[in-house]
């Protein structure tokens, strides 16, 4: 058995510049690789995380932006609406208005065109009264005269 023994304390004297040399690349790869690669790894990680936060940052502007615009564009279309609807009902009113004018014009020159035609009438009846009368004594004297010029120049 201490043959065993001195052969493992042998093996294990030989091993220990293995072991140190295995300690110093561990240390070196830690050092030189692991340490850069791991901080270059999460540099990157932040920055593309921050990249992501950035873009997710911009849409929600862009969405904000988009809204705002779109509610802009309805006050505009209403207050464009409301302007067409004020004209149009001031088209209305207008045309209203002109057409009770003009009605009342109309009723004006039919009552004048009735008080004319009723004056022409009064006057029509009174001129064919008068020429009725005319045309009466007429008749009147053209019967009368044959008859007056036969009877007898006493009996007057």
């Amino acid at each position: 058995m201490d043959d065993i023994l001195s052969q493992l304390g042998g093996l294990l004297l030989g091993a220990v510049p293995t072991v140190v040399f295995v300690v110093l690349v561990y240390g070196a790869y830690s050092a030189l690789v692991h340490k850069p690669l791991a901080a270059v790894l999460g540099e990157r990680y932040r920055r593309t995380e921050g990249a992501i936060e950035k873009a997710r940052a911009d849409i929600a502007a862009a969405e904000a932006r988009t809204a705002d615009y779109e509610q802009r564009l309805r006050e505009a279309r209403a207050a464009i609406f409301k302007r067409q609807e004020a004209s149009r009902r001031k088209a209305l009113q207008a045309r209203a208005a002109a057409l009770a004018e003009a009605r009342d014009r109309a009723r004006i020159q039919v009552q004048q065109a009735r008080e004319a035609l009723e004056k022409e009438k009064v006057a029509a009846q009174a001129s064919l009264k008068a020429e009725a009368a005319r045309l009466a004594a007429e008749i009147i004297r053209s019967i009368l005269r044959p008859a007056l010029a036969q009877a007898p120049a006493g009996a007057e």
